[in-house]
C-alpha cells in the first residue's frame, strides 16, 4: 500500500508541474517565432522589389504664381490645382521657390495681404501641406490660419494614404497620442480608424508617423497592432504613391543646392517656350528627377533675380530644356496649366527611363 505523500512532496510535484508547463509554453512560443521567421524569409523578395518604385519625381514652382490671382479664394483655388496635378502624376516632392530671390524658408508667419512680397511662397507651401495631410490628421497639425481660410472648399487629393475610416489598408498615416504607456510597450497612434493603433516604438506625442499594420489582428482587442516604417516605405516596397513633401527655397539655385537627396537630382528638366520640342526628347536613366516651372515671366526672371547664379541663359542649368507644348495657340500658358501639360507629356518618357531602377538602390 502506497504511503500518502507529504506536504513537502506535493509542493515539489506542483513545482515540477509548473516548470514543465512553463517549458512547454516557452517551447511553443519559440516554435511559433521560428515558423513566423521562416515564413518571412520564404516571402519572395524579388516580388517585393518588383512592386516597389525606387525613383522619385520632384517639381519646383515659383510661389509668385499666386500673385496673379485676384482674390484670396482664387489664390487658394490655384494652389489646389497645383496640389491636384502633383497627386495625379505621383509627384514625391514639391519645391516652392521665390523667383525674386527673397528668403522664405518656413511656413510660419502671417499672410500680409495680396500684394505682400514673399508671402505667396509661404501661403502656397502651407496649402500644399494642408491638402497632402489626410483629413483625420489636419486638426492635429494645422491650427486655424488665414492662409487656409478657403482650403476646406478645395477638391480632395484622394491619394492612397487618405484612407477612409473602414477602408482596409496595409499602411496608414497617424499621429502619436499623448497617452501614458508602460516602458517598452511602444506608443498609441491615431490612424483614423475606429481603434487606436499600438506601435512598436515609444515616440514623442504629436509626431506624424507612417504605420504598417500587422496582418494578424485580434478582433477582440481594444487596439490594433502595427510597426513604424519610413515615409518612403510604401513607395519603395509596395509601389504605392504616398503623397508629397513640401520644401521652400529662397531662390532658384537653392532648389538644387538644398536637395534632400545625398547626391542631389541626377536629372533636371527646365520647361520653357524657348526649349527643345518635347517630341524630340529622350530622358536618360535617373534616380531622382526634378522638373522646374517658371512663373509669369518664365525661368529667365528667376535666373536674373538669383544672386548665386552668374549665367544669363537658363538652359545651361538643366540637363534638358524642353518646350512641352510646341505650337501653342495661346500667347501664354499659365503655370498650373504647364504642370498638367508637361507631366502628361513626360509621363511615358519617365516610365521608360525609370525601367530597371526597380531592383533596389538607395531611396
Amino acid at each position: 500500500m502506497d504511503r500518502p505523500k507529504s506536504a513537502k512532496e506535493k509542493k515539489e510535484e506542483r513545482k515540477k508541474w509548473r516548470e514543465m508547463r512553463l517549458l512547454k509554453k516557452l517551447e511553443k512560443k519559440r516554435m511559433r517565432e521560428l515558423k513566423e521567421k521562416k515564413k518571412e524569409e520564404e516571402q519572395p523578395k524579388e516580388e517585393e522589389e518588383a512592386l516597389g518604385r525606387h525613383y522619385t519625381l520632384s517639381v519646383a514652382v515659383p510661389g509668385s504664381i499666386l500673385d496673379n490671382a485676384q482674390s484670396p479664394e482664387l489664390r487658394t483655388y490655384l494652389a489646389g490645382q497645383i496640389a491636384r496635378s502633383c497627386a495625379v502624376f505621383s509627384v514625391d516632392e514639391v519645391v516652392v521657390f521665390d523667383e525674386r530671390g527673397e528668403d522664405a524658408k518656413t511656413v510660419e508667419g502671417e499672410f500680409g495681404g495680396l500684394k505682400a512680397r514673399g508671402q505667396a511662397c509661404v501661403q502656397l507651401a502651407r496649402i500644399l501641406q494642408y491638402l497632402e495631410c489626410p483629413q483625420y490628421l489636419r486638426k492635429s497639425f494645422f491650427p486655424k490660419h488665414q492662409d487656409l481660410q478657403f482650403a476646406g472648399l478645395l477638391n480632395p487629393l484622394d491619394s492612397p494614404h487618405h484612407v477612409r475610416i473602414d477602408e482596409v489598408s496595409q499602411y496608414r498615416e497617424g499621429v502619436v497620442l499623448a497617452r501614458p504607456v508602460k516602458p517598452g510597450r511602444g506608443s498609441f497612434v491615431n490612424c483614423g480608424m475606429r481603434k487606436e493603433v499600438q506601435i512598436d516604438k515609444q515616440l514623442e506625442a504629436g509626431l506624424r508617423v507612417t504605420v504598417k499594420l500587422n496582418e494578424q489582428q485580434n478582433p477582440e482587442s481594444k487596439t490594433q497592432k502595427g510597426t513604424v516604417v519610413s515615409s518612403h516605405h510604401p513607395r519603395t516596397v509596395s509601389g504605392l504613391y504616398w503623397g508629397y513633401t513640401v520644401r521652400l527655397a529662397s531662390c532658384l539655385s537653392a532648389v538644387f543646392a538644398e536637395s534632400p537627396f545625398t547626391d542631389g537630382y541626377d536629372l533636371s528638366v527646365g520647361t520653357s517656350e524657348q526649349g527643345t520640342p518635347v517630341d524630340q526628347a529622350t530622358l536618360p536613366a535617373f534616380r531622382h528627377a526634378l522638373i522646374v516651372f517658371g512663373g509669369l515671366q518664365g525661368l529667365e526672371a528667376a535666373v536674373d533675380a538669383d544672386p548665386h547664379l552668374e549665367v544669363s541663359d537658363p538652359s545651361t542649368l538643366f540637363d534638358l530644356y524642353l518646350n512641352t507644348c510646341p505650337g501653342q495657340g495661346s500667347r501664354t500658358i499659365r503655370t498650373e496649366e504647364a504642370m498638367l501639360i508637361s507631366l502628361s507629356a513626360l509621363r511615358p518618357r519617365i516610365a521608360e527611363a525609370a525601367k530597371g531602377l526597380n531592383g533596389g538602390g538607395n531611396s
